[in-house]
């Protein structure tokens, strides 16, 4: 993750959004333009239909959920049965999981044909909405003529639109996995540690649910360090798309405008102010690589610190007699996927940040064009 994280989370520190035309000084903030393209999307004609995807997508993930607990509770009788040497046992046990890791195969992929399909519906019900407020008459010109924002609409109708709604059916789609999980898992590891007590010297320390707020604890300061390191990329995607767009505004208009370029002998001057654009675009880049190396570092390294993390928690448990192996593999696995709900956000921290910059620029592209319509 921490790889889709850099090539997701393209840009560094420069401008605000603000300065950079993604969010014009003054203007609707970022909830209330959130606020604005939810209207939007409940007044879709696709809003149905995107509705009944979303609750079939939902539907598979807590099936999926359900199985992914009879798995878990798999793991003791299986890792017993290794114990303890039962042949018999460990040869049903494989039988159970052939049938349990079908099942999840089938939901695997009929979740995986939704998702993608969801992807299809949420891209056309945005794009459908943005030509209908761009192509009302006399609006688009008016746009044209009101500054920064309407230099290159069809970057907003095009490419933004296209990674928004690739991106916010791919956060919605695993936030909502991630909470099911969650949900499903946390009482199995609450019932697990539920009894558990320290012996520090004479003195005995009872901490119920000890390996539920274990990964709490440990997702949690992930989570913080995650956000603090992940943060200026908002910002720096923000600037970041200012510079490659008016970067491709320049190319345009120089294609366009090559004929009289050559009868004037600009080419040199020409080409003096496309580089001048293309170093801005590309010190956009290089911020942005430097800032998700820095966050590479602290996931990457934590993603190495999980490999055996569970374990180490749920040791003290099973060194305490109050566990077998099997149970303690059952722990591990419990805390595996309560883990990964919690770091949901240390995962997708980068995404998020590309998420806000792209929304913040459509959402303030239709504002724009809502208001050139009541000029």
């Amino acid at each position: 993750m921490a790889d889709d994280t850099m090539a997701r989370g393209r840009m560094s520190q420069g401008p605000t959004p603000e300065a950079a035309g993604i969010v014009p000084s003054g203007e609707a903030s970022f909830s209330q333009q959130l606020m604005m393209m939810w209207r939007a999307f409940l007044g879709s004609p696709l809003r149905n239909l995107l509705f009944w995807v979303s609750f079939g997508i939902f539907a598979l993930i807590v099936a999926t959920a359900a199985g992914q607990v009879m798995l878990n509770r798999w793991n003791a009788p299986f890792y017993d049965a290794i114990e303890k040497r039962n042949l018999p046992g460990f040869l049903h046990q494989l039988l159970v999981f052939t049938w349990i890791a079908g099942g999840l195969l089938v939901l695997n992929v009929a979740q995986g044909w939704l998702n993608r399909y969801l992807h299809i519906k949420l891209r056309e019900g945005l794009v459908r909405d943005l030509f209908d407020e761009w192509l009302r008459p006399g609006r688009a010109l008016r746009l044209q003529k009101s500054g920064e924002i309407g230099v290159n609409p069809d970057q907003r109708l095009h490419e933004d639109a296209w990674h928004l709604a690739d991106l916010s059916a791919d956060l919605g789609i695993g936030l909502t996995q991630a909470s099911v999980l969650l949900a499903s898992f946390i009482g199995v590891l609450w019932s697990i540690s539920e009894g558990f007590s320290f012996h520090y010297g004479e003195r005995i320390v009872s901490i119920p649910g000890y390996m539920v707020w274990a990964a709490l604890a440990y997702a949690g300061v992930a989570s913080g360090i995650s956000w603090l390191l992940g943060r200026p990329l908002i910002r720096l995607n923000a600037d970041h798309y200012a510079r490659e767009a008016e970067l491709r505004v320049a190319l345009v208009e120089t294609s366009q405008e090559i004929e009289a370029i050559a009868l004037a002998g600009g080419e040199a001057e020409r080409k003096g102010r496309l580089l001048e654009r293309l170093q801005a675009a590309l010190l956009a880049t290089r911020r942005i690589m430097g800032a998700a190396i820095r966050l590479q570092w602290f996931t990457a390294g934590y993603g190495w610190a999980t490999v055996v993390a569970p374990i180490v928690i749920a040791s003290p448990v099973y060194f305490a007699g109050s566990l077998s192996f099997g149970g303690l593999m059952m722990a591990a696995a419990a805390f595996t996927q309560v883990h990964s709900s919690l770091r949901w956000f240390v995962d997708n921290i980068g995404a998020i940040a590309d998420w806000r910059a792209t929304l913040l620029r459509v959402a303030s592209f239709r504002l724009a064009l809502i208001r050139a319509g009541e000029g």
